[in-house]
């Protein structure tokens, strides 16, 4: 493994990035005029190697390694070196499969110190055992052979000779390890018998306590199971009464249905005798009515032919009328006539001479006329005498006579089948009523028996509803039972679930004891970062849990002087790093920026603080310390535009969560996806939702079996009242 490629950047005189590439695997000389950086380029490699002694590096600090020490705005300083690993055999322990390995080191003022093993961040004591396993240690006094020490190294006596064959040999590494190994033994032992002091004191008197408790409660579970095994007992017992209960029920109804069968027996032989005096009274009916509608229909051809006879005197009488008239009107005729004679005969005997002969004419009309009106006024004589006009002796007022006396003739005939009618009408409507008293008995029993049969059918489907309603809610209780151990199952395993997710977040919780007496946990103590916040996308789980990193395990709380008390007086069991609100930088990336990196990546790159929701608005500055100067992008292609923008220059990371930093850095690579954390907190409060469910769900279930029981007690007292009828 050698050095190919050194990259710098911040670093002492390097203000710039700058790369010094195409290193020589065997040899290699950097020449340069006086404060051009060539010693610069050694001190970086130092610095990446890890060197501790930094005199060697001509600084007293880390900070001054920075350019200017931060004075010209550069904060950090970072330096990689690629080393060529294609030479398997002479490989690092671990990176056989990697074809070259970059170790980065960076420094940031009033930051931490931080490595990084091809972009992922590792610890320094990894990075040592890397350069230990190829025979690189930078700390060793004779790494380095600086101008001037080569006559020392040659008058080095025997012993340091061997130390610093040791240490080309890397012997010494191990040497180192062995030491420190036996310190941490030692300091393992004491834990182990720290440990057995509190197994001894604490644990077993605790455990002990247990097992006592643990007894008392196997006693209340058999008093608990008696219980219920007496309670199934009485439920029994209940049950066999209510069968008794049942059974007299059955009897009781048979009795009924024996006295209904005899209601319905006396209505059978009353409907039948009811049936034969209908008989006899339809045919008495049809036989009066028979003989009555003979004579009556005697009687009524006899009128129509009577009628029929009037009618045709009538109308011949009519007609010599209407001949009487029409004589009248002649009549007047003629006596006018006469007038017109009478005067044109004056005239005619004044001109004698000249109309004598005309005078004989009228004379013989007026002698004819004479005649036909005397024969005329006979006529109108006879008729007004009764004489008629006909051949017959008889004259019209005796056959008018006649016609009458026959009309009332066949009026009394009339009259007498009308009486007789009446006479036939009062017995129908005797024997009526005999029919309907008969009717009315009838319908009497037959309601009694309707009755009777009614109460009965009550009765039984009392006894069925009673019957059905107890087995529903025994099988109702049954299904709730069931359902509630169903239930209980599903709430041991979510439990079982939710404790597995709380082990794996173990790293999350913050154990403290209260510094004062009045201290206010719950409002001074917010808790760890990684709890505080809800993860609005669930694809940007990854970037937002790169961008947090170690933050995630920082504790939140409300102001300094709390969290001074903590660490002073808190006994906290670990390491941790408290955010107090009253001094966050809750700063975050300005507006232009902003716009800025919408611009460059179409809308497609979203500041992080806006991707979550504090679940306390009082957090907030906390999640804008966190969140507030890193954008998600969701390709590299889009991150690296954004990142390297003149008017961005914010860390980037995609959803797979690649890093990219504005000053060159890209951290990526394979990331374990069973240990997110937000993942984890997500899935642990889904399990906390689903047993909060799974209670409520029992709850609901203990409510509907107590409302079956209580029914089942009603409809058991009320089977109790409905027996006896």
């Amino acid at each position: 493994m050698y050095v190919e490629e050194v990259c710098i950047d911040g670093f002492k005189s390097y203000a710039q990035r700058t790369i010094v590439p195409q290193f020589d695997q065997y040899f290699n000389a950097i020449t340069g005029l006086n404060g051009s950086g060539k010693s610069n380029i050694l001190d970086s490699i130092c610095f990446v190697l890890g060197i501790t002694n930094l005199s060697q590096v001509r600084c007293s600090s880390l900070q001054e390694l920075v350019y200017k020490q931060g004075q010209a705005g550069i904060t950090k300083a970072s330096v990689s070196i690629t080393f060529n690993n294609s030479e398997k055999s002479r490989s690092p322990v671990g990176y056989e499969h990697c074809d070259q390995v970059t170790v980065t080191r960076q420094i940031v003022i009033g930051g931490k110190n931080k490595y990084m093993i091809n972009g992922s961040v590792a610890q320094p004591t990894r990075v040592q055992n890397l350069f230990h396993s190829v025979q690189l240690n930078v700390n060793n006094p004779h790494f380095l052979i600086m101008q001037g020490r080569i006559t020392k190294v040659l008058n080095m006596k025997p012993i340091e000779i061997l130390g610093m064959l040791e240490e080309a040999a890397g012997t010494r590494m191990y040497e180192s390890k062995k030491e420190a190994a036996t310190k941490t033994l030692t300091k393992k032992e004491l834990k182990v018998t720290e440990i057995d002091q509190l197994l001894e004191e604490e644990i077993l008197p605790t455990i002990e306590k247990l097992r006592k408790e643990r007894g008392e409660y196997m006693k209340w579970a058999s008093a608990n199971d008696t219980l219920e095994r007496l309670r199934r007992f009485c439920v029994a017992v209940e049950f066999c009464e209510a069968e008794e209960e049942m059974e007299k029920a059955e009897e009781e109804s048979e009795k009924l249905k024996e006295t209904v069968e005899m209601h319905l027996s006396k209505a059978m032989e009353a409907k039948a005798m009811s049936q034969e005096m209908d008989k006899d009274i339809a045919v008495k009916i049809e036989n009066r009515e028979k003989a009555c509608g003979d004579q009556l229909n005697a009687s009524k051809q006899r009128v129509e032919e009577k009628s029929k006879e009037l009618v045709k005197k009538t109308s011949a009488f009519e007609h010599v009328s209407k001949e009487m008239k029409s004589e009248e009107l002649s009549l007047k005729k003629l006596e006018k006539s006469k007038s017109d004679a009478i005067s044109a005969d004056e005239k005619r005997k004044e001109k004698v001479k000249d109309l004598e002969l005309e005078a004989q004419r009228e004379e013989e009309n007026l002698r004819s006329a004479e005649a036909e009106a005397e024969k005329s006024e006979r006529k109108l004589m006879n008729v007004q005498t009764g004489a008629g006009d006909t051949s017959e002796n008889k004259s019209l007022q005796t056959q008018l006579m006649e016609a009458i006396g026959k009309v009332a003739e066949c009026d009394a005939k009339a009259k007498s089948e009308a009486l007789r009618q009446k006479h036939i009408e009062k017995e129908m409507r005797e024997t009526e009523k005999l029919k309907a008293c008969k009717a009315k008995e009838s319908a009497k029993m037959q309601k009694e028996m309707s009755e009777a049969v009614k109460m009965v059918e009550k009765a039984q489907l009392e006894l069925a509803s009673f019957e059905t309603e107890f087995d529903d809610i025994q099988d109702k209780c049954t299904q709730l039972e069931d359902k509630k151990a169903s239930l209980e199952s599903a709430l041991e395993d979510a439990r079982d679930a939710c404790d597995q997710l709380e082990g794996k977040l173990a790293g999350l919780d913050f154990k403290f004891k209260n510094p004062d007496v009045k201290f206010d946990r719950a409002k001074k103590v917010k808790g760890t970062i990684a709890k505080l916040f809800d993860v609005m996308d669930e694809s940007a789980m990854t970037a937002l849990e790169v961008i947090a990193g170690g933050k995630l395990y920082q504790v939140v709380v409300d102001s300094a002087d709390t969290g001074k008390a903590l660490l002073e007086r808190g006994e906290l069991q670990k390491r941790v790093t408290i955010v107090p609100l009253d001094k966050v930088d809750g700063r975050k990336a300005h507006d232009a920026q902003v716009k800025a990196a919408e611009k460059v990546s179409n809308n497609e790159a979203k500041l992080a603080v806006s991707l979550v929701t504090a679940k306390d608005q009082s957090v907030q500055s906390v999640m804008n310390y966190v969140f507030g100067r890193a954008f998600v992008c969701q390709t590299q292609e889009t991150a690296k535009r954004v990142a390297f923008d003149k008017n961005v220059l914010l860390n980037c990371v995609t959803v797979e969560g690649d890093l990219l930093n504005p000053t060159g850095l890209l951290t990526g690579g394979s990331r374990n996806k069973g240990s997110s954390v937000l993942k984890k907190l997500k899935a642990f409060s889904e399990a906390e939702m689903k047993v909060s469910e799974l209670r409520d769900d029992i709850e609901r279930c203990d409510r509907d079996i107590e409302k079956a029981k209580i029914e089942r007690k009603k409809i058991h007292g009320a089977g109790n009242e409905v027996g006896p009828m």
